[in-house]
């Protein structure tokens, strides 16, 4: 198979997978918070994981014009409980938490990016096994999406507070 949009798509996602874990690497250098730290270092392996197996498909699919079925994206790292991400300790040093505020809100668009891409290119692919993989790639990120949002809102309002930036 030649160039296709299908094969197009994979590679910007495979862009957007590589610059994802480059975030998430800095991320996980920047932060002071150990959780963090190991969060942030699971996620960028993650994003690893995505591209290579969407190369693994591109691949797949300039060869064969079909999708690998025996590739694998492993496991999701889960992102659940009150404070997914960073530790309890984060909240008692809040009022410095800006970098970790930042992170959570470029990953969150970053994931929220992802997922929108993959479910637009789901709709346009023809093929059901190619369909699929997107959809199991948008669930995915759409799982990185809600843990870092339910950090974001954890600590948003004591954030806020404790750097005046809300109006109460």
């Amino acid at each position: 198979m030649a160039s296709s949009p299908v094969t197009q798509a994979i590679e910007k996602a495979i862009e957007a997978e590589i610059e994802g874990h480059h975030f998430y690497r800095m991320a996980a250098g920047a932060t002071t918070d150990p959780r963090g730290r190991e969060v942030f270092e699971t996620l960028a392996a993650e994003e690893m994981r995505h591209a290579d197996y969407l190369r693994a498909q591109h691949r797949a699919l300039i060869d064969t014009g079909r999708v690998d079925a025996s590739a694998s994206l492993g496991d999701a790292f889960p992102l659940t409980g009150s404070s997914p991400i960073f530790s309890e300790r984060l909240k008692a040093r809040v009022t410095q938490a800006h970098f970790e505020m930042t992170a959570l809100t470029i990953g969150i668009q970053l994931e929220a990016d992802a997922e929108a891409f993959y479910r637009r290119s789901a709709e346009t692919a023809e093929d059901p096994e190619v369909k699929a993989f997107l959809l199991r790639l948008a669930e995915w990120e759409s799982g990185h999406y809600h843990g870092l949002l339910a950090q974001q809102q954890a600590l948003q309002e004591d954030y806020w507070a404790a750097n005046r930036f809300a109006p109460f």
